[in-house]
């Protein structure tokens, strides 16, 4: 191995404590199945002096995704002989339903359950369990879009396969796993964190920052296959070491976890059996990242390079942007910059997108740049030549031949035509009570001095008020700051709709997670 390989990964391993600050963390680089990198700083737990290391036992959250499609395939090579299984683990649903390889594939056209709590008035820090997850689940009557046709990423997707591969083989989904994923690939301590309260090990995971200080993050769901699973660095390099191994076997796991997905139109998919398929520095990658209040971690794997990296905080600091250095001094690259020459469009502003109802803005960046809120989180899309921003694996945003501004979101398979928005008027006769009949939920929207605020309210409790930010004419957003997993689902927009009379009847509420929801005015 070149000794300037060891030069670069080690001038990234002296910023990493201080570029991403908290707590602790580990970090892995693996090179031809060779472990180039295996280094932990700092503690698992502050206030007992645990010190990270790397056999310290981590929440890898979303990265369970993978290690449940990859049982599932083991047990079922077909997936579709679980698709009645599927179909009876929604007893309300009116029209076609998800097959299992939709499920995998996140291409399910359910709503994501921990979004979906939220409109039910669910508090933060509530208690989320097997009671909560059944009921939300079965409760389902209407999809966001036909199966196989969209990408949207749903947590509960992953929950289903893992239940219906316990009761089908009359094991515990851990034991599963235990069994038949971790035990041969060498992944000696890893199991099912299923209660997200506490690690057998008191390693902690820690909100906050360092200009405010840390303080131990409070998580009370309980999962399964979407996110269950608790391992150490070590045992990540086990997994790693073992894709790297079998790369070239096509009945491996991860070769078959890995393998081209499409959407029901034949259109590439980018994501597929709990991975995600990206391109890095020009090279096609696989991986995923992990979430939860107080933890953060994300794994790549570029097959091309035989080059894994693994990325563990407990902290909320970016752990992809981490496995990004990594990656590159790994691969000897550096990522493309922004041109600043390339002036703010005339296109920045705020518009419904119609297939989803969700609002879309558009605002300046820093120089090269625009900022695009309309997913799960803002994302700054670079400036090109041609007048157009993003591209890429990024969204796209250009200008049709016609003048239009065409959102393109290749990962979701979609590309749709913008509204724009008229200015707001800031009317307040919104304000009132709004149920949506599907959901048993309520929005309340108050007007508090002229000031517009609303909440949701459910089975699960009654949310905090939050205030209304107006975005166009009768179209605002209701802030998520907190939710109950690792991150807010991206604010909720309100796209108020009104009689021949011009009085308010009721409101589309969605986010990116969940969208598509009728509220018609109750007083």
């Amino acid at each position: 191995m070149p000794k300037s390989i060891f030069a670069r990964l080690d001038r990234v391993l002296t910023r990493l404590p201080q570029a991403y600050p908290g707590p602790g963390g580990a970090v892995a680089v693996l090179k031809d199945g060779e472990v180039l990198v295996r280094h932990a700083w700092g503690f698992a737990n502050a206030e007992r002096r645990i010190a990270f290391t790397p056999r310290t036992l981590f929440r890898f959250c979303s990265i369970t995704k993978q290690f449940t499609c990859a049982l599932a395939l083991d047990l079922h090579p077909d997936l579709s002989a679980l698709d009645d299984d599927v179909l009876a683990r929604l007893p309300r649903l009116v029209g076609a339903a998800p097959r299992a390889a939709h499920l995998a594939h996140n291409q399910s056209g359910l709503r994501d359950y921990w979004a979906v709590a939220m409109l039910l008035g669910s508090p933060v820090e509530a208690a989320f369990g097997d009671t909560e997850a059944a009921r939300i689940v079965g409760d389902t009557r209407s999809l966001q879009f036909e199966p196989g046709t969209r990408f949207s990423y749903v947590n509960q997707n992953f929950r289903l396969l893992s239940d219906i591969l316990q009761d089908r083989a009359g094991e515990a989904f851990t034991e599963l796993l235990r069994r038949r994923v971790f035990d041969r690939v060498g992944m000696e301590t890893a199991f099912l964190a299923a209660d997200t309260s506490a690690m057998p090990d008191g390693t902690e995971g820690y909100e906050g920052a360092q200009t405010g200080g840390f303080r131990a993050a409070e998580n009370a769901i309980l999962w399964t296959g979407d996110a269950g699973l608790g391992a150490s660095l070590d045992d990540m390099i086990a997994w790693e070491r073992h894709v790297d191994a079998t790369r070239d076997d096509p009945r491996s796991l991860y070769r078959r976890l890995s393998a081209p997905v499409a959407f029901a139109d034949g259109s590439p998919a980018g994501y597929g059996f709990g991975l995600n398929r990206s391109v890095e520095f020009g090279r096609a990658t696989t991986g995923h990242g992990g979430a939860l209040r107080g933890w953060r971690s994300h794994r790549l794997y570029v097959p091309e390079a035989r080059v894994s990296v693994v990325v563990m905080f407990n902290h909320l600091a970016n752990a992809y942007a981490a496995a990004i250095d990594l990656l590159a001094a790994a691969l000897n690259a550096s990522a493309s910059k922004p041109d600043a020459r390339h002036a703010t469009p005339a296109w920045t502003g705020a518009y419904l997108e119609p297939e989803s109802g969700l609002s879309v803005r558009v605002d300046a960046g820093d120089p090269g740049t625009v900022r695009l809120r309309f997913g799960h989180s803002a994302q700054v899309l670079d400036l090109r030549p041609d007048g157009s921003a993003g591209g890429g694996g990024a969204p796209r945003l250009h200008r049709d031949e016609a003048g239009y501004l065409i959102l393109s979101r290749q990962g979701d398979n979609t590309a749709t035509r913008l509204t724009p928005l008229a200015p707001a008027t800031l009317t307040t006769d919104v304000a009132g009570s709004y149920r949506c009949e599907e959901l048993e939920s309520e929005l309340t929207v108050i007007d508090a001095g002229g000031a517009l605020y609303g909440a949701f309210s459910g089975f699960l409790g009654r949310g905090r008020m939050e205030l209304l930010e107006p975005v166009g004419d009768d179209v605002w957003v209701l802030p998520c700051p907190r939710a109950l997993d690792h991150t807010p689902p991206g604010d909720w927009t309100l796209a108020f709709r009104r009689d021949v009379a011009g009085a308010p009847e009721g409101v589309s509420v969605g986010c990116w997670l969940a969208r598509g929801l009728w509220y018609a005015r109750a007083s």
